[in-house]
């Protein structure tokens, strides 16, 4: 699924004009990056929370060259899906 099914269900859903249900998902999207910025964890009911993990600086290598290379420290988003929804798509539960 990409995001431009998501603006098509959502306009489908709600009896909108694509234009309006893009602003909807691209405003709901760019919230969610925001929080992550900002460090915060975001949670969304029934279906899983994202958060920033950070990763540490380690040694990697080049695959192609077989030189060992310095892998910088960097942040990660992260998500965990809702035990709901694991349900929901193991088919465990009814939607």
């Amino acid at each position: 699924m990409t995001r431009l099914d998501i603006i098509n269900d959502v306009s489908k859903a709600l009896n909108l004009s694509t234009k309006e249900s893009e602003i909807i998902v691209n405003s709901t999207f760019d919230s969610i990056i925001r929080s992550l910025r900002a460090g915060d964890k975001v949670e969304i009911r029934r279906f899983g929370s994202f958060k920033i993990r950070q990763r540490n600086a380690r040694k990697g290598h080049n695959p192609k060259t077989l030189t060992t290379v310095d892998v910088p420290s960097k942040k990660v988003a992260y998500f965990k899906a809702s035990r709901e929804l694991k349900e929901l798509v193991n088919g465990l539960k009814n939607a």
